[in-house]
């Protein structure tokens, strides 16, 4: 079984027409020029996903369900990718930013943690409204065969504040209380996945993923340290390693050898850590696949 994730940057269905890997926040990605640009970009990530020849794909940033089934429709099938099983379940971003799964195996008791609060998880968060949803989007568990995924995108860290940090420390601690009460078999095989949205630099407050890990192993760090980037930010031209897959200690004993590959030729031109290849199309700027490289991890005989 190969397992992947891929934040599609702000994939959105609005009539017939799927919104570009843009977040309309610098002028050359507003207007008509930037809207014409936009099913290139999703040619492009269509083109990494088939690339990435997973079984499993969790997804971050689709609007709903008929955004991600169009999306499947329209630009997977036409290139003989084919995902029978998608889900993706209404979160709690406000600009209905979710996450979402495609698979090739029958997707077994999806469940959303959207509604959670501290209260109905008996937990007490600091600085948390005990009747306050705790995340910003979701996660989203779902098993796979022998494998349950927590498919999530933690707040991002910006402005980085002491209250956004809160937030998402709370949001990690919530993640580890659901998967520590769920997965009480010490042999139970899980990841979580997703966009953890790590600061880049090193503040002077801990890292929330520092939470997760008292709990699993971070198969990231089986690569060097200067090879984990899978985030670009074309303002400041820093990079990032946000995308994780954080395995279960049954997990990262049975793959010992699983090494996680960061697929980056969708990104663009302008991410010059990135010598290539690129796929064809690929612009400076845009057409681009995202912002972000996909992460993917091949597990031999499962």
């Amino acid at each position: 079984m190969k397992i992947a994730t891929f934040n599609l940057q702000n994939l959105r269905l609005r009539g017939p027409h799927l919104d570009g890997a843009r977040d309309a926040d610098v002028p050359e990605d507003q207007g008509p020029e930037a809207r014409a640009l936009d099913s290139l970009d999703r040619r492009l990530s269509a083109r990494v996903i088939r690339d990435a020849d997973a079984d499993v794909f969790a997804l971050q940033e689709v609007f709903d369900q008929p955004t991600l089934d169009y999306f499947h429709d329209h630009y997977l099938l036409p290139i003989g990718t084919r995902y029978p099983y998608r889900l993706c379940l209404p979160g709690n971003d406000g600009r209905g930013l979710d996450v979402a799964v495609m698979s090739r195996l029958p997707l077994l008791n999806p469940l959303s943690h959207a509604q959670d609060t501290p209260a109905s998880l008996g937990l007490r968060l600091p600085d948390m409204p005990s009747d306050q949803p705790v995340f910003r989007r979701d996660v989203l568990r779902v098993t796979v065969g022998a494998l349950t995924l927590y498919i999530c995108h933690l707040k991002a860290p910006y402005p980085e504040t002491d209250r956004t940090w809160t937030i998402r420390r709370a949001e990690a601690l919530a993640l580890r209380h659901i998967v520590q009460r769920d997965q009480t078999d010490p042999r139970a095989l899980w990841l979580i996945l997703g966009d953890l949205n790590e600061p880049i630099r090193s503040p002077s407050r801990p890292r929330v993923l520092s939470e997760l890990e008292t709990i699993a192993t971070d198969l990231l760090t089986r690569l060097p340290h200067q090879d984990r980037w899978s985030w670009h930010n074309p303002h400041d031209h820093s990079y990032g390693h946000p995308d994780a897959l954080l395995a279960s200690p049954a997990f990262a004993r049975r793959f010992p050898d699983a090494c996680p590959g960061i697929l980056r030729q969708g990104m663009g031109l302008e991410t010059h850590r990135n010598p290539g290849p690129h796929l064809p199309q690929v612009g400076h700027h845009r057409p681009h696949a995202s912002d972000h490289a996909a992460v993917v991890i091949e597990l031999p005989g499962l």
